[in-house]
């Protein structure tokens, strides 16, 4: 399983945010998109999940795009937001069955996994709650819950650890690590360099709409030439260096 972006061109006007950006994101592979605010890492997620189509490039999932079929496309595809989507009028529970009925996903097998979820984050004895019961690290969970309850193929998750506590940070962490041993493709936009450098195992490095550099720590490091260099010295290195690769 496969995301592949191919020489993508987009944004939100005929003035491209991305420019000519292409990378991948393998079965069982962690992959870091990197960048400061206004680099394009929203807009990228944004091409990738639906809500932007390109004007130039493609990018599609295990060799689906999804103007070529939408349905299987989105069927391989969970999205963590940045910010927690919740509907005020719904429960935890209800949200975790409109969860199963938008992926049409078995029952059964399904609320085992969310109901192993829920007790892992915390939120098993609040299945009646409504969203306006919930801090931010408690809309975050859920927004965890319901990515990771449909075992999909294709994860996105954007700046996942605002809001979490330590222990909720540790959690997430392993779930994603279970996820990979199970074969997901998974592309984590942070902030987080630190943690980033210690658990992705590809890095995507974006800035001005451009891909500076991408690879392994060590290939990195190799471009930068210093085999001690943090993901932190080598993104602020490459963004300050006029003559760094794009």
């Amino acid at each position: 399983m496969t995301l592949k972006i191919n020489r993508l061109v987009g944004g939100y006007s005929r003035i491209p945010v991305l420019k000519d950006i292409s990378f991948a994101v393998n079965s069982g592979q962690l992959v870091g998109l990197i960048g400061l605010n206004g680099a394009g890492k929203s807009t990228t997620i944004n091409h990738i999940i639906g809500l932007l189509e390109p004007q130039k490039g493609s990018i599609t999932i295990d060799n689906v795009e999804l103007k070529d079929d939408s349905k299987v496309y989105k069927g391989k595809l969970a999205y963590m937001p940045e910010m927690p989507v919740l509907y005020q009028e719904l429960t935890l529970k209800e949200h975790l069955e409109l969860t199963i009925m938008a992926y049409n996903l078995e029952p059964t097998h399904t609320w085992k996994r969310a109901t192993e979820l829920l007790k892992v984050f915390r939120l098993d004895n609040k299945l009646d709650w409504f969203p306006a019961n919930f801090s931010k690290g408690m809309r975050q969970k859920v927004m965890i819950v319901c990515a990771f309850m449909t075992e999909a193929q294709v994860y996105v998750i954007d700046e996942p650890f605002l809001g979490l506590d330590p222990l909720a940070t540790r959690d997430l962490l392993n779930l994603v690590d279970a996820e990979k041993k199970r074969g997901a493709a998974i592309l984590m936009s942070t902030h987080v360099l630190s943690t980033a450098q210690e658990y992705c195992d590809y890095f995507v490095l974006l800035h001005q709409g451009k891909i500076r550099a991408q690879g392994s720590l060590a290939e990195l490091r190799g471009i930068f030439n210093d085999n001690k260099a943090s993901l932190t010295d080598i993104y602020l290195g490459m963004t300050q260096d006029g003559n760094a690769n794009e």
